[in-house]
C-alpha cells in the first residue's frame, strides 16, 4: 500500500501543474455587495465582481455555460428598460460595466440604483434576444478576497479600477495607499489572499514627468510570443506597455510608454482582437472617439521618456469615424464587438457631465473593424 501511495505521489509530482476547478474554494451564500465597479470573466462562468467600497472582491458562479446562440444584439433606450425593471428614475441609475461570458455567450452588466454611498449594487444578464433579469446574488456559490491597502476618501471608488482573469490569476487595477498608490495585483484563483500589489510608474508624455499616483483607467492583457503582457490606458491619453511577470508583491515598477493618444480624455475600454491575421486594440474614450491600434511590433516600440510637444506620439492608431458615444465595449465574438452607446456622447474634458436624466443607452454589436 504504501509502496502504491509513493508511486502516487510521484506520479503527481511529475504531472502538469493542478488545474483547480473554478468553483474550488467557493461556498453557497450570498455575497455582501457594498458597491460595484468593474466586471470580469474567468473559467467555467465565473463572475469576478470588484466591490471598491468595501475593498473586496467577489467570485461567483453564474452556472451560465451553455451556448446562448449567436444572434446580433440590439437592446435601444437601455437605461429606460433597466430603471423600469428596477422601479427607479433613469437619473437614479448608472451603468459601470457591460462583459460578455465567454462560456456561454449572455451577457453581464453592473448597474447602482441610486447615487453616491447609498448606491445599491446590482448584476443584469441579457441573452442574445435583449430579454433582461436580475442576476440574484442570493445562495449562489461565491468566494471573495480582500484588499489589503486600498485607497481611502474620495478616492475609494478607484480602488478597483479594472481586473482580467490571466493564466490562473486575477490581475486587478486601481489605487491604494501606498507611496507608489498607482497598483496592480495579481491574485491567483481560487483565492485565498491579495498581497499589497505591484506599485507602478510610468512617464506621461503630455505632462512631461513621471507620475505615481495616477490610476489605470483601463486595461487589457496580451500575449507576445508566449510572454503575457498588461497595455493600461491612462487619462490623458498614455498607452503604456507592462509584464505580467514583473507585478511581485511590493515591486515598485515602470512601464514602458508606448503611445502617447492625446490629452483632455479619459480612456474608458479596451480589447485585443485578430483580424486577417493581425493584432488589433480597440479603446473607447470620452472625447476622442474609438480608436483601432495596430499591435505588429508592439514590444519592440520606442519607449517615450520625454515631453511630447505636440498632443500624439508612439504608436499610430485609426478612428473609427463612425462610432460615437462608445462609453464600454467588450468582444462578442472572433468576428464582433458589443458596445454600449450614450447620446449625447460624454461631455468635453473640464466640463460638466451630461445629466443622466438625458442620456439615452444603446447596447448593439457591430463587425469589428
Amino acid at each position: 500500500m504504501k509502496k502504491l501511495l509513493l508511486i502516487a505521489a510521484l506520479a503527481l509530482a511529475a504531472s502538469p501543474a493542478y488545474a483547480a476547478a473554478p468553483t474550488e474554494g467557493m461556498a453557497k451564500g450570498t455575497p455582501a455587495l457594498k458597491s460595484v465597479s468593474a466586471l470580469a470573466f474567468g473559467p467555467g462562468g465565473v463572475l469576478f465582481v470588484g466591490d471598491p467600497q468595501a475593498a473586496t472582491i467577489f467570485a461567483i458562479d453564474t452556472a451560465d455555460t451553455k451556448e446562448a446562440g449567436k444572434g446580433d444584439v440590439l437592446v435601444e433606450k437601455l437605461d429606460e428598460k433597466i430603471a423600469s425593471m428596477l422601479g427607479i428614475e433613469k437619473a437614479n441609475l448608472s451603468v459601470t460595466d457591460v462583459k460578455v461570458n465567454p462560456a456561454s455567450g449572455n451577457i453581464y452588466l453592473s448597474v447602482s440604483r441610486g447615487r453616491g454611498n447609498d448606491a445599491i449594487p446590482v448584476l443584469l444578464k441579457l441573452d442574445r434576444t435583449g430579454a433582461m433579469s436580475e442576476f440574484s446574488t442570493k445562495d449562489v456559490m461565491y468566494s471573495g478576497v480582500k484588499l489589503p491597502n486600498p485607497t481611502q476618501g474620495r478616492q475609494r471608488q478607484m480602488a478597483i479600477t479594472g481586473m482580467a482573469y490571466v493564466d490562473g490569476k486575477l490581475v486587478v487595477a486601481g489605487l491604494s495607499n501606498e507611496d507608489f498608490a498607482s497598483t496592480l495585483r495579481t491574485i491567483p484563483f481560487p483565492f485565498k489572499e491579495a498581497d499589497k500589489g505591484t506599485g507602478i510608474q510610468i512617464f506621461h508624455g503630455n505632462h512631461g514627468r513621471l507620475e505615481t499616483n495616477a490610476p489605470v483607467r483601463t486595461f487589457t492583457p496580451y500575449n507576445v510570443n508566449g510572454t503575457e503582457y498588461l497595455l493600461a490606458a491612462y487619462t490623458c491619453t498614455p498607452l503604456v506597455q507592462i509584464p505580467i511577470s514583473d507585478l511581485k508583491p511590493g515591486a515598485k515598477v515602470k512601464g514602458k510608454t508606448i503611445a502617447e493618444l492625446g490629452n483632455r480624455n479619459n480612456p474608458l475600454d479596451m480589447f485585443v482582437y485578430q483580424k486577417d491575421g493581425k493584432d488589433y486594440l480597440l479603446m473607447a474614450n470620452s472625447v476622442r472617439g474609438v480608436m483601432k491600434i495596430p499591435t505588429e511590433g508592439i514590444t519592440s516600440a520606442a519607449s517615450i521618456t520625454a515631453r511630447v510637444g505636440g498632443e500624439k506620439a508612439g504608436l499610430g492608431f485609426e478612428t473609427i469615424k463612425e462610432l460615437h458615444g462608445v462609453v464600454h465595449l467588450d468582444k462578442l465574438d472572433s468576428g464582433r464587438a458589443l458596445i454600449l452607446i450614450q447620446d449625447p456622447p460624454p461631455a468635453a474634458f473640464g466640463q460638466p457631465p451630461v445629466p443622466a436624466s438625458k442620456i439615452t443607452l444603446t447596447l448593439k454589436s457591430i463587425p469589428l473593424p
